[in-house]
């Protein structure tokens, strides 16, 4: 049974795919534009998803350690508990800090926005040194908007917002999809992959999942594929026997199965495509399993963590990208417990070092694959948290800081506006200790769309809400 547990988890995502969802757009407008999207050989770019479940505590993952900045975030964060409180005190913050010139201006791109220094989290220790060694940047204060919004606004209900904020499931709906105008819509991830995926030469899609079905990757052309961090697995038959297990053993499971799938074989639309991608499936089972196989092992270690396994197995399949025919690829990769409304202090150090550790071996991985500069990594989650503590733990928020890493990454450097931290009279809380955002994510999403090679004009078809805001490309990518 648990080999068909374990089926039924990697491999039912890749045969639900956006095909099956895609029914009623507009293929043949995709289609036409898919076709300006053609690359020469050894032109290749991936985008890398890291999702937070749950939603991180950005303003303890990411703190300054200068006045008055340091000053306020104590401020807001004074509540005690067993361990001393959630506030990291100025030393620890020093001996942390994101580049050691940073108090004197010495970063490339100068001081952030608010003038302050800043340290990580200890947990965050590889996140720091590619930081410091110019590998990755911090994009502050980003998250969902439909109008640049200030307090003002908020509390005056002068523009709209985003609905649900403060909701898990809303807010990672509308991260993943950017599009809270329609409940049903595709991922951007997946629409960038729509236009984009006459770019590869093989038949495997565009999107790959390391971790589960996600929307994402969700698109109208593209399916979502997903391999298990252990590699792809075979498709199994449902008959009894060990010898069902095996895709060319039970004959009459064989039979049976290509029966069901066989082209032109059922009545029904949905019936045809869910045949058509079990067909698939299988068909890039043989031709991933294959790539693999042949690959030489990678030197760089990974950690034997979720996040871990998951980033290792995205830099395999970077690693055979020529024997698939790729071009240009997606990946999701993701981890959870980062709700952390309790226990906050023990979560987040566990939480932060896996995130750190995985992000610092799949960096090292693309250097020793010679893809670094074309490999960009970046975090995304439910929302930021509240500034205001509740015990041990912080509420649901909205803004927050985010990491983008690699080669092509203007590193070093922070982007956006660096909100206030201050407990009272903070100009850029809602009044109930959750940041309202000063950058969108349709600006954090576009820039990483545009590196990507999308063109302009369909940037701004995929982020209709850009439009709304100054800068649609906020420049962290060279």
């Amino acid at each position: 049974m648990t080999s068909r547990r374990r089926f039924l988890k990697y491999t039912a995502a890749s045969l639900a795919g956006a095909g099956l969802f895609g029914a009623l757009g507009n293929l043949r407008v995709l289609a036409a534009a898919a076709n300006q999207y053609v690359y020469p050989a050894g032109d290749f770019k991936a985008l890398v998803c890291v999702f937070l479940n749950g939603g991180n505590d950005s303003f303890n993952s990411i703190v300054p350690y200068t006045n008055p900045a340091y000053a306020d975030y104590r401020s807001s964060r004074t509540v005690l508990i067993a361990n001393g409180g959630l506030a990291f005190d100025q030393a620890t913050l020093g001996a942390n800090a994101l580049n050691a010139l940073a108090a004197s201006g010495g970063l490339p791109g100068g001081l952030p926005s608010d003038g302050a220094s800043y340290g990580t989290h200890p947990a965050l220790a590889e996140l720091r040194g590619l930081f410091n060694a110019g590998h990755a940047a911090i994009i502050g204060n980003v998250g969902t908007l439909l109008y640049p919004t200030s307090q003002a606004d908020y509390q005056n209900g002068s523009v709209a917002v985003p609905p649900q904020l403060f909701s898990h499931s809303d807010q990672s709906i509308y991260w993943q999809t950017s599009r809270p105008d329609d409940a049903n819509a595709n991922g951007w991830g997946g629409r960038i992959a729509d236009r984009m995926q006459a770019a590869n030469t093989g038949a495997i899609p565009m999107c790959i999942s390391l971790s589960n079905n996600n929307l994402f990757q969700r698109g109208d052309i593209v399916d979502n594929y997903s391999v298990s961090p252990e590699g792809v697995e075979k498709m199994s038959y449902l008959g009894g026997g060990p010898e069902s297990w095996v895709i060319g053993a039970g004959a009459a499971d064989e039979a049976a199965w290509n029966a069901l799938v066989g082209e032109g074989a059922q009545q029904q639309v949905f019936e045809r495509s869910y045949a058509d991608h079990a067909r698939r499936a299988v068909a890039s089972y043989a031709v991933v399993d294959a790539a693999l196989s042949g690959a030489p092992a990678l030197a760089t270690q990974f950690p034997d963590t979720s996040l871990g396994k998951q980033l290792r197995m995205a830099a395999r399949l970077i690693q055979v990208r020529g024997a698939l025919g790729m071009a240009r690829q997606v990946f999701y990769a993701s981890v959870g417990n980062y709700d952390t409304h309790n226990f906050q202090v023990d979560n987040q150090q566990g939480n932060l070092a896996e995130l750190s550790q995985a992000l610092a071996a799949f960096h090292a991985a693309t250097v020793e694959l010679g893809v670094a500069a074309s490999v960009t990594t970046f975090t995304a989650s439910d929302f930021g948290r509240s500034l205001a503590v509740n015990g041990d733990g912080t509420d649901h928020g909205w803004g927050g800081h985010h990491f983008v890493i690699g080669g092509a990454v203007r590193g070093q450097r922070f982007y956006g506006t660096m909100p206030s931290l201050r407990a009272n009279n903070n100009p850029n809380d809602t009044g109930f200790g959750q940041i309202i955002p000063t950058t969108a994510l349709d600006q954090y999403a576009a820039t990483l769309a545009a590196w990507f090679g999308v063109s302009a004009g369909d940037i701004a078809d995929i982020f209709p809400a850009l439009a709304r805001f100054d800068a649609p490309n906020l420049g962290f990518l060279g």
